[in-house]
């Protein structure tokens, strides 16, 4: 069976050359006589694996000294709750939120639980289609972090001007922009993603943390696999990580350094992305759901404005290998991710179904 196009926001595509070189070792990895799978995630074989990720991890993103790499698990929304009960509790209890979509909502709602969360920006009103002005927001004085889910998935939006949090330690869920452009770490507290998106299969959460943020003392209300301070003390390792998610995102790493690092990913995502929104934008029978300036290299949604000619695109597409077109089920409408891994034939591919089907349904 040939491969498709697949445009799923998550879990996606991976580069070929890594599925290629994890088959290769499947049942004998490197000489072990096992997989990495069935390796006990305290020899030396996997120590070897780990720690490769984490200096190849810091190479690409050229991670400063006074931060700590994690690989972690529980998903991207175990952080909703770890990052307040980790950064705010023990300390004023308040953290200001800016909402510019689903996850950052939902990240929102989970610390009010243990602090108090204020919403000090969104973009509710307009179906999250936009990035609201973040230059002078009304920072909290007494706020222990402000919080952004920096590329939204589901709609389509993403921060390409960090806010001005006017002092205050920024953390950012990256988990759908990870890796795809260069980035500055040192203007964030903490960045993390899960990995399914940009990196490797999910079940795994990277967190890149600057150190003075790690509680230095046990934390008597936080669960123990919750502090950040039993990760960074084990470095990963305080009870069985997801060794092959770890294996797969290193490999990837090794990947995207071989092939121009993170300069390079960003170059080709902005020519891909350009060539789908320019045919979305030339089209009369597609159009795209969020504000020029604040589209996302990664995630692409568009809506015909009739959800059963949606649902016909979505059908035809998959019948002609492009897969996984549909919108969140939130929104609905149609949506591509187009993600380091995805090649340029594949949005040229569906840039092609698109004006093919287009001159078909008129």
């Amino acid at each position: 069976m040939s491969r498709v196009y697949n445009f799923s926001a998550g879990p996606a595509v991976l580069p070929e050359e890594v599925l290629a070189e994890a088959a290769a070792e499947m049942m004998d990895y490197q000489g072990c006589g096992m997989s990495v799978m069935e390796m006990s995630h305290r020899s030396a074989p996997f120590q070897k694996i780990i720690d490769e990720a984490e200096e190849d991890l810091r190479d690409l993103l050229s991670i400063p000294e006074n931060y700590k790499v994690l690989f972690l698990q529980g998903g991207a929304s175990q952080q909703f709750s770890a990052i307040p009960m980790n950064f705010s509790a023990p300390k004023n209890g308040v953290a200001d939120y800016i909402v510019t979509g689903q996850w950052a909502k939902k990240a929102f709602q989970e610390a009010g639980r243990f602090i108090t969360a204020n919403k000090i920006a969104t973009s509710e009103d307009s179906t999250f289609s936009y990035i609201p002005d973040c230059s002078d927001l009304p920072i909290s004085d007494n706020a222990d972090y402000v919080y952004i889910c920096e590329n939204n998935t589901i709609y389509g939006t993403k921060f390409h001007t960090l806010p001005n949090t006017k002092g205050k330690d920024l953390i950012a869920d990256q988990s759908s922009c990870f890796l795809s452009e260069p980035v500055d770490v040192s203007k964030y507290g903490m960045i993390y993603a899960g990995a399914q998106k940009n990196v490797g299969p999910a079940g795994v959460v990277i967190a890149i943390i600057r150190e003075d943020l790690v509680p230095a003392e046990d934390l008597p209300t936080v669960p123990t696999m919750l502090q950040y301070k039993t990760q960074v003390d084990k470095k990963s390792l305080y009870n069985t990580p997801p060794c092959y998610g770890i294996y797969i995102c290193g490999k990837v790493f090794k990947y995207l350094k071989k092939n121009g690092g993170l300069a390079e990913m960003k170059a080709r995502n902005e020519a891909k992305a350009k060539i789908l929104y320019d045919a979305i934008d030339e089209s009369d029978l597609f159009s795209g759901t969020v504000r020029a300036q604040d589209r996302s290299l990664m995630n692409v949604p568009f809506v015909t404005g009739n959800p059963d000619l949606d649902a016909k695109f979505v059908k035809e597409a998959a019948e002609a290998g492009l897969v996984n077109l549909k919108g969140h089920r939130s929104v609905g409408g149609l949506r591509a991710s187009i993600y380091n891994s995805m090649p340029a034939e594949g949005v040229q591919a569906l840039v092609d179904f698109m004006r093919k089907f287009e001159l078909e349904n008129k």
